[in-house]
């Protein structure tokens, strides 16, 4: 290699890194006077940086803003939506600035940081040179983006009816950049730019001309042909502004209810249950432990799309699968089965790859091995794969497929049927019991098993924010713990890194610590539809609601039958009472799991929240829940009494409670207050006192072990507002709301509100009660007694503890909203 080629050579202290851009500049700026054009950049300034994106990314440190002389560059890095809808904030606000027009372009790309003149940071890079040609190629009001950054978006549902390919545009040195415009609503600009169409007639022209010039056409059929030429030129332009709106990009066609709408990436995969051939039929979880750790491998390779392992599970115990049906319904292009065989100390396991859209088999392979040789099978099976897909391995995913979790097949066959409890449906206690009681066997029989500890800190921690296992202090430090101890084995490990962000979100409600971990567990974990969840969880908590809608679409794609995923998505369009977005999302749910008990009791809370209660007692009257289907059974009782006809659920909840299952902790307390009301509003007003003093006994034991539970604390409060105890009760409302503050929470921080107001309305504090209720009517958040269903003017109508308010015109007003 000679000098010159040396110092073409890339510099080692060149720093690229990839940008999420957005481009802005007023149309028409260098032809207004310089004053005007001060003011307009002042106005545009304003605008930019009010918006919620734009402010989001800046308290982040996550934002580079350059200044352009007639607009700005916007550099996000986190996310490809940042600058979309940083795009749709602006073009939103500019309705109220009709004097200046601005275009915007969108492109995601490498760029790389400089210093200019005044010591000031600028940018370089292909990345902002092609968002520069985005953004030339648009008109007054348009939102370009380049096809680069439109295909990672065109995934979700919630952009992809709003993105339309406009083909390619030609720009500098002749090269064609491939187009989307954004519009919705009157967002944007429908319009196809000028340029494009410019572009189109020109080569329309150009193609006429070189047929009509050749030898042989005499001068009046040239003539005759031009003027044909110029017609069509008209129509053709005509035909092409006013036209519908141009494609988008291709999707899975006839897709069932429920699947993923979207185009299907080559490079895609689901890794579906391995069937278990071994003679102990107690060998399942065995089989399902294989499947899961070569989905994991798998998960780590960022080049490949890879479904989390909830949806996947759904097909286990398929009689028959239709592969063609699974490709369509998870959005993979391939699929993987496979079955164990464990014999003493052997183990045969084969795996074969599949074709989903052809039902072909495109690859296959045996392995008979020692026990002691598993680690090696799983990684060579995800390996084989990843080549077989054409997918690029770096070197330190390729690492991460090859280390083994552990050398103690004890310890891993621990870790395994732990593993398995995790993979069950639902969030029960017996699941999450059993869980821990394996992950800490493994973690005793090998200390540094780091991904055991990471998956123990996590079971922890989800029981400790659903109050599963109930939000005890030890709880809480063992999920410290077992997070902390996973991160000093393995610093790179995905696992123990999210959950150390698992642990600061449920167990501290540290939402910035969180998310820092959570970002950071994306480069070890690159298809992790849980990090997605916990970023979704993360910002409905700030009450950033659309930014949440936008990680749980993500999550959804990597996780589509994911049903607690489209449940907690439901939650969400709940608590901003969008009530029909939510019970599209139930119905998602009840595509993949017909029947499902608590799923239909959402779906009759929300039709008592909308004063529909015939609609609700339909839903309900075939549903026969348990002590474990809590919230379900909590459902019927309130119909019953909304309805004030309560007889049914009494002698429901006397059963229940008769053999209370203790696993159920403190919720056995939450029933008998339940129970009370009941029998209260059954006039049986001596039987309700005797409920209450026992749930207050009941709860009251539960109080100093789980000090911060908020739920408890509530039913607590309800409870002594029953026996009549207002200094108790009104106490106990204030110490709910200091718990969760709803500064602290957007989304369940109203919960305590809500039991505030339901304790001074009965305790002749109407002042506090009507001054918590307009509160609570204006902002979203979900609910007290039925956890997930916030107050409406239909239930202030029909809930009888808001009886002592009905005369107070205060009272009546907030019942007549809509």
């Amino acid at each position: 290699m000679n000098a010159q080629d040396t110092s073409a050579e890339p510099t080692p202290d060149l720093q690229l890194e990839i940008a999420h851009l957005l481009l802005i500049d007023v149309v028409g700026y260098s032809k207004r006077l310089v004053n005007e054009q001060i003011e307009v950049l002042q106005n545009l300034n304003q605008i930019v940086r009010a918006s919620e994106c734009f402010r989001a990314a800046e308290a982040s440190d996550k934002l580079i803003r350059v200044p352009t002389g007639d607009g700005m560059a916007l550099l996000f890095f986190r996310s490809p939506e940042e600058p979309v809808r940083c795009a749709l904030e602006i073009s939103r606000a500019l309705h109220g600035h009709p004097l200046f027009q601005v275009r915007m372009g969108v492109h995601s790309g490498p760029v790389n940081r400089v210093t200019d003149v005044n010591d000031k940071t600028n940018i370089a890079g292909s990345g902002i040179n092609m968002a520069q040609r985005v953004l030339d190629c648009g008109d007054a009001g348009h939102i370009l983006l380049s096809a680069h950054i439109a295909e990672d978006l065109v995934h979700y549902r919630h952009w992809q009816p709003y993105l339309h390919d406009i083909g390619e545009c030609e720009v500098k040195h002749g090269r064609r950049l491939h187009l989307f415009n954004l519009y919705k609503d009157n967002l944007g600009n429908r319009q196809v730019p000028q340029k494009l169409m410019g572009q189109k007639r020109r080569r329309q022209g150009a193609a006429w001309s070189r047929l009509f010039s050749g030898p042989g056409w005499p001068r009046v059929a040239l003539t005759v042909a031009l003027l044909v030429l110029a017609v069509a030129l008209v129509i053709s332009s005509l035909m092409f502004v006013h036209r519908a709106p141009p494609r988008k990009m291709t999707s899975t066609a006839a897709e069932p209810a429920g699947s993923v709408a979207s185009a299907i990436p080559e490079k895609s995969v689901a890794v579906l249950p391995f069937e278990n051939f071994s003679d102990d039929k107690e060998n399942a979880y065995f089989a399902d432990g294989i499947q899961d750790e070569i989905l994991t491998d798998l998960a780590k390779v960022a080049d490949l799309k890879v479904i989390s392992r909830t949806s996947v599970m759904q097909y286990k115990n398929a009689v028959k699968r239709n592969l063609r049906e699974i490709g369509q319904q998870l959005g993979v292009a391939h699929v993987l089965e496979g079955s164990v065989q464990r014999t003493g100390n052997r183990v045969r396991v084969t795996a074969q790859l599949i074709d989903a859209g052809t039902d072909t088999h495109l690859w296959a392979e045996r392995y008979d091995r020692d026990l002691a040789d598993v680690f090696a099978i799983q990684s060579e099976i995800a390996k084989a794969i990843a080549d077989h897909l054409q997918a690029k391995i770096s070197p330190s995913e390729k690492a991460a497929i090859e280390k083994p979790p552990t050398t103690d097949l004890q310890a891993y066959d621990a870790y395994l049927r732990g593993l398995a409890y995790t993979l069950k449906t639902g969030n029960t206690p017996a699941n999450t019991l059993g869980a821990q009681k394996y992950l800490r066997e493994a973690v005793r029989l090998d200390p540094k098993f780091a991904l055991a500890w990471a998956l123990l800190s996590n079971v922890d921690a989800r029981g400790y924010i659903t109050t599963t296992l109930q939000p005890t202090i030890s709880l809480r430090e063992e999920a410290r713990q077992a997070a902390d101890t996973a991160l000093t084995l393995q610093p790179n490990l995905g696992e123990a890194v999210l959950a150390k962000g698992s642990y600061h979100y449920a167990c501290l409600k540290d939402y910035d610590t969180a998310v820092r971990y959570f970002e950071q567990a994306r480069q070890f974990l690159p298809n992790s539809s849980q990090i997605a969840v916990s970023l979704a969880y993360v910002t409905r908590r700030r009450g950033q609601w659309d930014q949440s809608e936008s990680y749980f679409s993500e999550a959804e794609r990597l996780d589509p039958r994911n049903v607690w995923l489209l449940t907690n998505h439901a939650f969400s369009y709940i608590a901003l009472r969008r009530f029909p977005e939510a019970l599209r999302k139930f119905d998602q749910v009840l595509n993949i799991t017909p029947d499902d008990v608590d799923t239909l009791a959402y779906k009759a809370a929300i039709a008592q929240a909308e004063g529909d209660l015939p609609r609700a007692a339909a839903l309900l009257a075939p549903l026969r829940p348990n002590a474990d289907h809590t919230s379900a059974l909590e459902t019927q009782a309130y119909q019953a009494i909304l309805e004030r006809r309560p007889a049914q659920i009494i002698s429901r909840l006397k059963e229940i409670l008769a053999k209370p299952d203790p696993a159920l902790g403190y919720h056995n307390g939450a029933l008998r207050f339940w129970l009370g009301w009941a029998q209260d509003v059954a006039g049986d007003h001596g039987a309700a006192q005797e409920s209450w003093r026992q749930a207050r006994s009941e709860l009251e034991s539960f109080l100093k072990e789980q000090p911060e539970n908020y739920n408890l604390i509530g039913d607590l409060a309800l409870t002594n507002m029953g026996l009549g105890d207002k200094a108790a009760a009104l106490a106990l409302s204030e110490r709910g709301i200091a718990a969760l503050p709803i500064e602290k929470d957007a989304a369940n921080g109203a919960g305590p509100i809500e039991i505030l107001a339901r304790v001074a309305a009965q305790m002749g504090e109407p002042d506090r009660a009507i001054a918590a209720l307009q509160q609570l009517l204006s902002i979203p958040g979900t609910g007290a007694l039925e956890k997930y269903i916030p107050l409406t003017p239909a239930l202030l109508r029909l809930d009888p503890m808001f009886d002592p308010l009905r005369s107070d015109p205060r009272f009546q007003k907030l019942v007549a909203a809509h």
